[in-house]
């Protein structure tokens, strides 16, 4: 067994577009500032799976740098950095997350988007929990200045 941390952080900026995380669209007035569609939850999780395996991170798997993932999905990053996990002999066991963020609420999203994470990582929902966080005011995602996700991952070594 591997345990992976991942942790991401975007700014929020005003838009009519709204925020995805988790692979779920979120109406807002904000939208989170990325190259990919900065979905910090699924960044999070990406970074805790290459982790685990000791295959990277993030920045270096999908660079920023490369208009290939300009306004990319990330479930699409997330469904290949699970193909490079289980091409490296690894399966995943489970994901545990945290979104710190004053908005949106992550409770009433919470359950599709483990739907999501969990298709992709072949896994069950019941595998993957999304707890959401506020900062209490404090610092600039107390401000909604920005969004946080912190992101553990639990992965087995295939015999």
């Amino acid at each position: 067994m591997r345990i992976g941390l991942g942790y991401d952080i975007h700014r929020l900026a005003p838009s009519e577009t709204g925020i995805i995380l988790g692979g779920v669209q979120i109406p807002l007035n904000r939208r989170l500032v990325g190259h990919s569609d900065g979905d910090a939850l699924c960044h999070a999780i990406i970074d805790a799976l290459l982790g685990a395996a000791n295959l990277g991170d993030i920045g270096q798997k999908f660079p920023d740098t490369d208009l290939t993932y300009k306004d990319i999905s990330s479930l699409e990053l997330l469904k290949r950095t699970a193909a490079w996990l289980r091409s490296a002999g690894f399966a995943v066991i489970n994901i545990d997350a945290v979104v710190v963020a004053e908005v949106p609420r992550v409770a009433p999203h919470k359950e599709e988007m483990a739907r999501n994470i969990a298709a992709i990582l072949g896994i069950d929902p019941s595998r993957v929990s999304i707890k959401g966080k506020t900062a209490e005011g404090l610092g600039a995602i107390g401000a909604g200045e920005a969004l946080c996700v912190h992101a553990v991952a639990l992965v087995e070594e295939e015999k």
